[in-house]
């Protein structure tokens, strides 16, 4: 069975935009994120927030600004590969 929600912080450690869970949890306390469903869009300050499928994300990662939809929730965090299935990579608006 899979889930149909996921903490962002959570979301985002699996998905391997951050090595460490609390590094994820760290950047988004300090530097927040925005998230768009169904046409609103939501500034994000808390790493339990929950994200969904069709969600489009946009945070800091230590790689830099990154705006991302995902396509599917991770059941675990696994190789890069996998990761990758999970989200696309969008084009700054």
């Amino acid at each position: 069975m899979t889930e149909e929600r996921m903490r962002l912080d959570v979301f985002l450690w699996r998905a391997r935009f951050f090595k460490a869970r609390t590094s994820a949890t760290e950047a988004i306390e300090a530097r927040g994120a925005r998230i768009e469903r169904d046409g609103q869009v939501r500034r994000i300050d808390k790493p339990a927030t929950p994200v969904e499928a069709g969600d489009i994300l946009a945070f800091h990662a230590p790689s830099g600004a990154k705006l991302v939809r995902i396509l599917s929730l991770p059941a675990r965090r696994g190789p890069p590969a996998e990761a990758a299935l999970c989200y696309e990579a969008l084009v700054a608006r």
